[in-house]
């Protein structure tokens, strides 16, 4: 019997807790609540990873190219100009979904706007994006789990490191991150042994609070979200990986697992750790993988740009708002520039969207009726991401000329 549990992978082991999550969630929903601490130190374990890994991996991959500044340079450029192209996409499909099913139509905005209002007064401006942007404390940015600030600052800590003329000293240094990279990988190892218990929790949580009745009142825009997120996938997604030949095959097992504990947990910082191992396991470089996996969570956030176009236009057909073309253009600018950098902020999202609708003059009311159902949506949403943003690091690595695809071993072949 130990054997057998043994051979037992993850994957399934993961797949096995979501659910016998939902089925606790369902059967004993008082009880379910009780599980949100183990759930909590599932996340509190990963988050605890975050910064060694992305401030180690970024180090490690600039300083160990010399004073090759210009390929970090070039490869900065190519990851922004793809990300942008990618989310304005996003944009694009979830205003067709939502102007095609109509989900607000018939939806009565009876809610409070406090939750709404209180969510708006933390969104931040474009100059205010900027300052955030840059630390003023390493050590406060890794305290508070800011990845686009770690970010900043591994970038030019890398820089300097590569500055530093060949000898004892740069060794030092460098030999030292290089073995914190190493033992971060391996603890992960170890974390992740804890995640389908934590998985588990975090489904039953979420099921035992809202009950699948949640689904009757907005199933529409639920439904609407989850058939946008496909459509995205397989007319944008799918044709860039098509562009670029990446290996689907090896790409979708690599990034399965991944994108499970995102849609579980529905934290990309709870499947970080394990998508950048995933990514290097199938031939991309961990120069490339540092850089764009943090920073695509920051700049390439797919499924959520896509919720923020679905969720906006859902609020001004609930609040019967007759946008005009060129204000839902201007509202969908306001999004992708209000989106960057946000993504370590709780429930993001509404953030973002709150800000917005005061922007525009809609109800706030809109924000307290979808975070009935928030939680859903945040899973679908938060795997999209994860993909979006596994995909972009294969195809910077095509785009480099430096992925080198694992070859898959035949079936029956004997080894030499």
């Amino acid at each position: 019997m130990f054997k057998y549990l043994r051979r037992v992978s993850l994957t399934q082991w993961i797949l096995f807790s979501m659910v016998l999550g939902v089925a606790i969630g369902i059967l004993a929903p008082d009880f379910a609540q009780q599980l949100k601490p183990l759930s909590n130190v599932f996340l509190r374990m990963i988050k605890s990873i975050i910064v060694p890994i992305i401030f180690s991996t970024l180090v490690v991959g600039i300083a160990g190219h010399g004073d090759d500044m210009k390929r970090v340079g070039r490869l900065a450029f190519k990851s922004i100009l793809y990300f942008e192209a990618v989310t304005s996409l996003a944009l694009v499909v979830g205003l067709l979904a939502v102007h095609a099913v109509k989900p607000g139509v018939g939806i009565v905005l009876a809610a409070s706007a406090e939750q709404g209002k209180e969510l708006a007064a933390n969104t931040q401006s474009a100059n205010g994006f900027l300052e955030h942007l840059v630390p003023s404390s390493f050590f406060d940015a890794a305290a508070k789990n800011e990845v686009l600030q770690v970010v900043f600052f591994a970038v030019l800590f890398g820089v300097a490191l590569a500055q530093v003329p060949g000898g004892r000293p740069k060794e030092i240094v460098l030999l030292g991150i290089e073995g914190l990279s190493e033992v971060i990988f391996k603890y992960v190892g170890i974390v992740m042994k804890f995640a389908p218990i934590g998985i588990g929790a975090a489904i039953a949580v979420t099921v035992g609070h809202s009950g699948v009745t949640v689904l009757l009142n907005l199933g529409k825009l639920v439904l609407t979200l989850y058939g946008a997120l496909v459509v995205f996938m397989l007319f944008v997604l799918l044709p860039v990986a098509t562009l670029f030949k990446v290996p689907l095959r090896a790409f979708i097992r690599a990034v399965k697992e991944p994108a499970l504990i995102a849609f579980s947990t529905a934290s990309s910082e709870a499947a970080l750790p394990r998508a950048m191992q995933a990514m290097e396991r199938i031939g991309v470089p961990r120069r490339i993988v540092a850089f764009v996996m943090p920073t695509g969570y920051s700049f390439n956030l797919d499924g959520s740009t896509l919720y923020l176009a679905v969720a906006s236009i859902f609020v001004a057909q609930a609040a019967n708002v007759d946008l005009s073309l060129g204000q839902q253009l201007q509202m969908m600018l306001t999004l992708m520039i209000t989106s960057k950098g946000v993504a370590a902020v709780p429930r993001a999202s509404l953030v973002i969207l709150s800000g917005t609708l005061a922007t525009f003059g809609l109800p706030l009311e809109g924000v307290a009726i979808i975070l009935g159902v928030d939680a859903l949506m945040d899973m679908a949403r938060t795997s999209v991401n994860l993909v979006g943003n596994c995909l972009a690091s294969v195809v910077m690595a095509r785009w480099e000329g430096e992925f080198v695809p694992v070859r898959e071993p035949v079936p029956g072949a004997v080894a030499a």
